[in-house]
């Protein structure tokens, strides 16, 4: 399996279940932590991982591989990566040539099976997890030819404020406050982790550019006239998304709408847009 941008073996799992066995009176900090150290798994300036590892344990609790003790504190945080279910799912590799696949299904996820399963491979799979979508959203799920899993989307609110995409659009703070939500965030993509496919990024991308805003105006009564991504550097080359002509507009500044202090570091992302109509400057302009 492949938790928290972590290959883990069946072997780390015999290891967790031992220094639980071991040391009963640990609580869940001291058992990352301790992990952490054993596994050398530090971020990049070179701090542990305690919280990473701490959404595994979840995780792998969540399938049933051992109990945690329970938490001290029992905070919001710790449903940060929760969905009320996983569900068992084949992970047979699949690589094979991207015509052997078609055609392919991408289907907006609705019944309560399509919700869990799209839950379980967006919290198990993805680096940032998921717990829900708020406001406007669409969730979709792409299957193979023979029914096969083979990626899912999550599209949303749209950024607030992010100076390279309200300068490409030439808005002021009295345009992008009545047309925001004539855009969508495309805040996750995943390509099922046992699918090795070349070119599907690009070609579900171009599924998707073609179908989005019939779908949102269904649902919500309005259509949708601009895509935008967040690529984070150093993790994701943004690969997929250049293939499938998204424009680069800029970088965001590491920071969130909740930093009046100018002291809260998030990691730097490359902001891709992808228009979805000629004329879009036009439509997201004031008088709309």
């Amino acid at each position: 399996m492949i938790i928290q941008a972590r290959h883990i073996t069946l072997t780390d799992i015999q290891l967790i279940k031992s220094l639980i066995k071991e040391n009963p009176s640990w609580n869940r900090t001291r058992l990352s932590k301790k992990i952490c150290t054993i596994w050398d798994w530090k971020t990049s300036n070179g701090q542990y991982k305690d919280i990473a590892c701490r959404s595994l344990l979840r995780k792998l609790e969540k399938l049933v591989y051992f109990t945690l003790s329970k938490p001290i504190h029992s905070g919001s945080n710790r449903f940060k990566n929760r969905c009320a279910q996983y569900i068992l799912h084949e992970t047979t590799p699949i690589k094979v040539e991207l015509k052997e696949l078609l055609p392919i299904e991408i289907k907006i996820v609705q019944d309560s099976e399509e919700k869990a399963q799209f839950d379980t491979f967006l919290s198990l799979y993805h680096y940032l997890g998921f717990n829900r979508s708020v406001g406007e959203n669409l969730k979709y799920l792409a299957f193979d030819k023979e029914g096969r899993a083979l990626a899912c989307f999550l599209y949303g609110s749209a950024a607030w404020k992010t100076a390279p995409r309200d300068s490409f659009l030439g808005w002021d703070s009295e345009a992008r406050k009545k047309n925001l939500h004539l855009l969508t965030n495309n805040h996750r993509f995943l390509i099922l982790p046992w699918v090795f496919v070349k070119h599907l990024g690009s070609y579900l991308l171009g599924r998707m550019a073609k179908r989005i805003s019939a779908d949102w105006e269904e649902k919500y009564g309005h259509r949708i006239y601009l895509l935008e991504t967040f690529v984070q550097r150093g993790r994701y080359a943004g690969t997929c998304y250049k293939a499938s002509n998204w424009i680069w507009v800029g970088q965001t500044k590491g920071r969130t709408r909740n930093d009046v202090y100018h002291d809260i570091q998030k990691p730097i992302k490359d902001i891709y847009l992808y228009p979805l109509v000629k004329d879009f400057r036009k439509r997201l302009a004031i008088e709309t």
